[in-house]
């Protein structure tokens, strides 16, 4: 390898990441650098390239490459109900409480991440078939399945495959979902039409959402601990309070129990701990008109209006297009103007002014749509006395999760502040008392962080272990994906083995059925072919002969008399059809042998290869005896 291939932080190998990224859309930057860099060498040595900047300018002549390289890259190994203990606990605990949760109306929804070649979806899809029946499958399941590589989703798509595939797919189970067409096997097109697939990237796009089952098995592997995260953590909003994830049997959650508890560790099967949400503590429940007539809904309103005006904290209630719908009372008293005022965009009022960071602040809320703290800002009162407050934005949420708009309260914590001033004050004259256990704290921070240090080198330990572990299991698929490679060739190569067979036995066939004895020189006048008339006419078995030269057997036929005709064969030299030579045959016999010499003519380099010759014993007249 180039001396500049082998380091991890290689500029060229980060120009490559952006030139894929740029060119085709995939983002690689949060892989395993060290298995990534591996992969894409195989590449670079197939092709013959030695540097990463050379790769570019290779794929910019050669665009066919992409495709290589991403299947390298995107190790697609996968098969029908692959580490069956895990797919037998979720037939028998999963699926069953799935089933007894759901309510009537609401279907089951399960997402396969990472989905490859589509074994696993259709996997999921008969055990859910097998669990519902055909009829309950197609009126409660939806199941989604997303993949980065568009090859791979294609032939998802088909639900198309051969033997081998179907190798792990329990014979009851085969019968029953697929049917056979030649040596192919095709799913169940009912079944088929349930499973909805689709490109998607764990780390860019937004996460399918209201999941109950999401299934993503020896994805997590190929990418780095802060790339994890990020997925996990979308992992975790897509999948509905309670949900089950399927990890691989390499992938572990050591970091992350926050947010998903095991529930079988061997099995490699979590459950999303719920949370929740801004939106829950903050929307109100809304009452439906067939609770309550026209009456209780004007109450309704008035008596949350009511409650609105009397928080005792200022708060202002703006829509998506920067307008302030509401203000309570508090916020009026804040902000010195009248309620005629606050019906004009914020930007226009004079809190914009005096806030300078409010703007900017409000569309970060609502590009992230997480709440935002603006912390200790001087305020000037309409009286003219000067106050500290701390302004909070939160995002307003539908029920459908929609954002409507931004709530802003304004918290006064001037007294908090004088406190603050008065306690420092305070500690400032306890600062000498404190001196003496100075020590003894140091000390015992001291052991803390002796403590935490082993801690944290244990952890370290742990999350190198998982790492290696994770590296060998991706080395392991990348030796299965080259085993099956060396399959297909070896089953090539035998079928190319019987074709040749087929045709030798044919060529045989053909000289054993000629009436003349068949000899083939080369060019250097060695015997190739010795048929069995030659044989028979001479007395010289083939495997005495092969490779021999020709012209120095003796057959009773004067072969030096051949030496100029098949020279002038071998040169394209033009000569007459044959000859008629004294010979005696293997029985003792004096005979008229007919030579006729044809050239072995190699059509794919148009040149000579040898010399055909054909024998007959003939009588006086010129006749076959």
């Amino acid at each position: 390898m180039n001396s500049q291939q082998s380091s991890d932080d290689s500029p060229d190998f980060d120009t490559l990441l952006a030139y894929l990224k740029r060119t085709r859309g995939f983002d690689f930057s949060g892989y395993k650098r060290t298995s990534l860099m591996r992969r894409i060498q195989k590449r670079l040595d197939a092709v013959s390239v030695d540097t990463y900047s050379d790769y570019v300018d290779y794929l910019e002549v050669h665009p066919d490459e992409f495709s290589r390289l991403f299947d390298t890259i995107l190790i697609n190994v996968t098969n029908f109900f692959r580490d069956m203990p895990s797919w037998d606990y979720i037939s028998s605990n999963v699926i069953p409480q799935l089933v007894a949760e759901r309510k009537a109306d609401e279907p089951i929804r399960i997402w396969s991440a990472g989905c490859s070649s589509g074994e696993e979806a259709y996997t999921i899809a008969i055990l859910m078939a097998e669990a519902l029946g055909i009829e309950g499958f197609h009126e409660h399941v939806k199941i989604y399945a997303s993949d980065l590589d568009e090859e791979a989703l294609s032939q998802a798509r088909q639900a198309i495959y051969g033997g081998r595939d179907i190798n792990s797919i329990p014979p009851q189970y085969l019968d029953k979902y697929f049917e056979k067409l030649n040596e192919r096997y095709i799913f169940r097109k009912d079944l088929r039409r349930a499973v909805i697939f689709g490109r998607h990237d764990l780390v860019q796009d937004a996460p399918i959402s209201r999941i109950d089952l999401l299934i993503c098995r020896n994805v997590l592997m190929y990418f780095n601990a802060q790339t994890q995260s990020r997925i996990l953590s979308k992992l975790h909003f897509a999948v509905n309070d309670n949900g089950i994830l399927l990890l691989g049997k390499a992938e572990m959650l050591f970091s992350h129990t926050n947010i998903f508890q095991p529930v079988d560790l061997k099995r490699r099967i979590f459950k999303k701990i719920p949370r929740f949400t801004l939106r829950d503590r903050l929307l109100l429940p809304i009452l439906s008109g067939e609770e309550m007539g026209t009456n209780q809904v004007y109450k309704h309103v008035r008596f949350r209006e009511a409650a609105f005006d009397v928080n005792p904290v200022a708060q202002l209630l703006v829509d998506l297009n920067g307008y302030i719908v509401v203000a309570n009372e508090r916020a009026r008293l804040l902000l010195g103007n009248s309620i005629a005022d606050l019906k004009r965009p914020l930007p226009e009022l004079d809190i914009a002014y005096r806030l300078p960071d409010l703007r900017a602040r409000m569309e970060e809320l609502l590009r992230e749509r997480r709440p935002i703290l603006l912390k200790e800002n001087e305020w000037t009162m309409p009286t003219g006395e000067l106050r500290t407050i701390e302004v909070l934005l939160s995002p307003l949420l539908a029920n459908s999760g929609l954002l409507i708009g931004v709530s802003v309260t304004f918290t006064d914590i001037s007294r908090y502040k004088q406190l603050q001033e008065e306690v420092e004050h305070s500690n400032q004259e306890l600062e000498t008392a404190y001196e003496e256990l100075q020590s003894t704290n140091e000390e015992l921070e001291t052991t803390n962080e002796e403590l935490q240090s082993t801690v944290e080198e244990l952890e370290t330990t742990n999350e190198e272990l998982q790492s290696t572990n994770e590296e060998l299991e991706t080395m392991n698929e990348e030796l299965q994906s080259a085993n099956e490679e060396l399959q297909t060739i070896n089953e090539e190569v035998r079928r190319r083995s019987e074709e040749l067979n087929q045709i030798n036995s044919y060529l045989e066939s053909i000289l054993r059925s000629m009436q003349s004895a068949v000899v083939v020189v080369d060019q250097d006048m060695r015997v190739q072919v010795w048929s069995p008339k030659a044989e028979d006419l001479w007395g010289l078995r083939a495997s005495e002969v092969d490779g021999k030269n020709f012209l120095n057997l003796d057959i009773g036929l004067p072969v030096t008399e051949l030496r100029a005709p098949i020279r002038a064969c071998l040169t394209k030299e033009p000569v007459d059809g044959g000859i008629v030579l004294p010979a005696t045959n293997r029985r003792g016999k004096a005979i008229q042998c007919r030579v006729t010499y044809t050239p072995l003519l190699d059509h794919a380099v148009d040149t000579v290869g040898g010399v055909i010759l054909l024998m007959d014993d003939v009588d006086g007249t010129g006749n076959h005896s």
